[in-house]
């Protein structure tokens, strides 16, 4: 069976044709982009949600992609066990849809940080990084403002405890410390995922790992990691 990838494209999206690039050239996956004003995603076996400043982050980042007519069918997607990555501002997106909790807050040094940085994989147990390791270290891009990610001490516990903390900011030996953690984000989270871990998002960027000419191909194990996890349920 042939799977299928769509790439959601809101206004002010930048990030959607870097993801469309990585999915038919380096996955070679059909794969297509989804205008923000559709109202069904049957066709598609995993979809991601891009990174870039969608309605140009006003009020906050999100808040206004989240009222876009694809996000009802997006949220049924998710909750049929379609496997959903949101990557940046779609992590954002998907924190303002009620898809994951918790929120993205501006980095504590109020700088935009654009960057590679190393990231250690926390859980085998999403479609996303079914494919990974625990433990190993990843090594993709940022660009965001706004990624420090924040939820209250009890959701930060419940995240723990489920195993939802996906990835976290470390140094290049794994080590998750307070220099590595360069945005603030709470207890170093860099990627979450929802209790059934079909559904994650991250801050860094992992379409634009995908080739040694961009600097590093590290971001090809989540996309693959999802066609592994798709393989498996079929």
């Amino acid at each position: 069976m042939t799977t299928h990838a769509g790439v959601i494209s809101f206004p002010g999206s930048n990030g959607d044709d870097d993801a469309l690039v990585a999915l038919r050239d380096c996955i070679g996956l059909p794969a297509r982009l989804i205008d923000y004003r559709e109202t069904s995603l049957e066709e598609f076996d995993l979809i991601l949600v891009p990174g870039g400043f969608s309605y140009g982050d006003h009020l906050r980042c999100g808040a206004i992609a989240r009222f876009a007519p694809v996000v009802e069918p997006l949220q049924q997607f998710a909750r049929r066990g379609g496997p959903v990555l949101g990557i940046c501002n779609g992590f954002q997106v998907l924190t303002e849809a009620h898809l994951l909790p918790g929120a993205l807050l501006r980095n504590q040094n109020l700088e935009f940080h654009c960057d590679w940085v190393d990231v250690r994989v926390e859980t085998d147990r999403t479609m996303w990084t079914c494919n990974l390791a625990p433990s190993s270290v990843l090594r993709l891009p940022v660009a965001h403002g706004e990624g420090a990610y924040y939820a209250d001490e009890a959701t930060l516990d419940r995240l723990e405890q489920n195993g939802q903390v996906v990835f976290r900011y470390c140094d290049a030996e794994g080590l998750a410390t307070s220099d590595a953690n360069f945005n603030g984000s709470a207890r170093g989270i860099a990627g979450i995922s929802n209790e059934r871990g079909n559904v994650v998002g991250l801050m860094p960027h992992p379409e634009r790992a995908c080739d040694l000419l961009l600097g590093g191909q590290d971001g090809l194990f989540l996309l693959r990691s999802a066609l592994t996890a798709l393989s498996v349920a079929v």
